[in-house]
């Protein structure tokens, strides 16, 4: 099993609502499929040549470069093979931090990941880059005191957590002032393969539910069937059909969440599934439980958290 992709499974069992890499390098498959999660990112790029596509938007990085993620969008980076991709990365649970930022009278906190749609700020390695990143890996050095002691005692260290939780609030701090900053978004300078790139994901984010083909996509945009599948490929690292399976998928974990009434028979129908049948395999492959126990243990989870809180 892959590094990050145990970390996140392991994350699952210890209802973890912190977890933090620091300068991960190399191709793990799980980090470079297509991909959403409920809790927010920090991305922070160190080096290496990648494009990153979050939801009908690419972008090229430069080293020092954060990208702020609510989760939910889908996202996923394409770095070439031949170049050493290097990131850190930091997922958080929305839920505890609004918590204690409005204890501590900043409710605000979590503004530029609210409202900043999956935003990526340019540092150039200045100051706040620098510092960003040394947040990230004392927060992974600390997760990883804490995962040590649980091997060791059993027991969890409490107050190296807390230290965690200071740690992350200055490390958002730091984030809401930067973030304050027009001049630290990028600007938009897009060749026009990524231009393209971007109409054709755009596209597919409007019509998924529908009967797609490439025909479809390529005479709608007014581009060559050809040029479509290869522009959209060489950009994001994926084929037209994958990017609109993830779509897919995407609506469909949101509706057995959100929406426990519906069938699933209308579940698949509303995501421009072909049968129920293909539904239901497909998201098995992907997800690895079908679509009741999915729903299931969700729902599950949903009560169990609201007996807690009550």
């Amino acid at each position: 099993m892959d590094q990050i992709k145990a970390a996140l499974e392991q994350q699952k069992i210890n209802e973890k609502w912190i977890t933090a890499f620091y300068r991960v390098q190399g191709m793990d498959s799980y980090s470079f499929q297509f991909h959403s999660h409920h809790e927010y990112e920090v991305y922070f790029f160190c080096g290496g040549d990648c494009k990153y596509l979050i939801g009908n938007r690419i972008y090229e990085l430069q080293p020092g470069d954060i990208i702020l993620l609510d989760g939910t969008t889908l996202h996923k980076p394409n770095p070439k093979v031949e170049s050493t991709y290097t990131r850190s990365m930091l997922h958080f649970s929305p839920t505890w931090l609004a918590e204690i930022a409005s204890v501590l009278g900043i409710s605000d906190l979590l503004d530029p990941f609210k409202k900043l749609n999956n935003v990526l700020l340019r540092t150039g390695y200045n100051e706040s880059g620098q510092y960003i990143d040394g947040q990230i890996k004392k927060i992974a050095g600390l997760l990883a005191e804490i995962d040590e002691e649980i091997q060791r005692t059993g027991i969890k260290d409490n107050l190296v957590e807390v230290e965690v939780k200071l740690e992350l609030v200055q490390l958002l701090l730091r984030i809401y002032k930067m973030s304050q900053q027009e001049l630290a978004h990028v600007p938009s300078k897009k060749t026009e393969k990524e231009i393209h790139a971007e109409a054709i994901a755009s596209w597919i984010k409007d019509h998924y539910a529908e009967k797609i083909s490439l025909d479809r996509i390529s005479a709608e945009l007014n581009l060559s069937k050809y040029y479509t599948s290869h522009v959209f490929k060489d950009v994001t690292g994926f084929t037209v059909m994958e990017y609109v399976m993830g779509c897919r998928l995407n609506q469909v974990k949101f509706l057995l969440e959100m929406e426990p009434n519906l069938t699933l028979a209308e579940v698949s129908s509303a995501t421009g599934f072909e049968s129920v049948a293909h539904f239901s395999r497909y998201f098995k492959e992907k997800v690895g439980l079908t679509p009741s126990h999915y729903r299931k243990n969700k729902l599950k989870s949903s009560t169990s958290s609201a007996k807690e809180d009550s």
